[in-house]
Formats: C-alpha cells, structure tokens, sequence
C-alpha cells in the first residue's frame, strides 16, 4: 500500500539538513531503485523557484510500504529525522487516484 509521510522541519533547518542530505537521498534512491517510490521532496520556505537559499518548511515522500508500521519506521529512521531537521513528522495512508 502507499503511505504519504508529511514532515515539518524545525526553523533553520537548512543547516542540519545540508548536513546528512546524502545519506536522506541514499534512502530515498533505494526505494526508487526497488520501484517503490512515487515521488519525494521538500516544501520550500519561500514561493520561488530559487529557493534553496531561503530553506524548506518541511518534506513530502509517497511511497509504497507493507504496512503503516514499516511506512512509520521508514519515517523515524530518517536521517533528517535523527539529525533533528524535522519538528513533526505524520504518516498517512495514500490512495493514488491520477495520475493513471
């Protein structure tokens, strides 16, 4: 089943977030490469194409788990999570309607 996890970073986190960047994209391409993900990426902190500089508010991944409790583990094991860039993390089931 599909599972949406919704993060909220903490303010500033674009430090901590630079921080283990390479190790949360590891993960994530390790989902894409198994063809389990359906898109991954951050909310920016501004409404701007160019807004790396500005930070991100927080982070959506969609992805396919076998349950909530893997989807949750998943989530929990981040390394942005470990690394304290997100405030709040909820995880949801995702039913995907469109595309087809």
């Amino acid at each position: 089943m599909l599972y949406a996890i919704i993060s909220e970073d903490v303010a500033d986190s674009l430090e901590k977030r630079l921080s283990v960047r390479p190790e949360h994209l590891a993960r994530l391409q390790a989902l894409q490469d198994a063809g389990r993900l359906i898109l991954a990426g951050p909310h920016p902190a501004i409404d701007s194409e160019n807004c790396a500089d500005a930070g991100f508010s927080g982070s959506l991944v969609v992805a396919e788990f076998t349950s909530l409790e893997d989807a949750q583990h998943f989530a929990q094991t981040d390394p942005y999570f470990d690394a304290g860039v997100y405030a709040n993390v909820v995880v949801k089931p995702f039913k995907k309607i469109f595309p087809l």
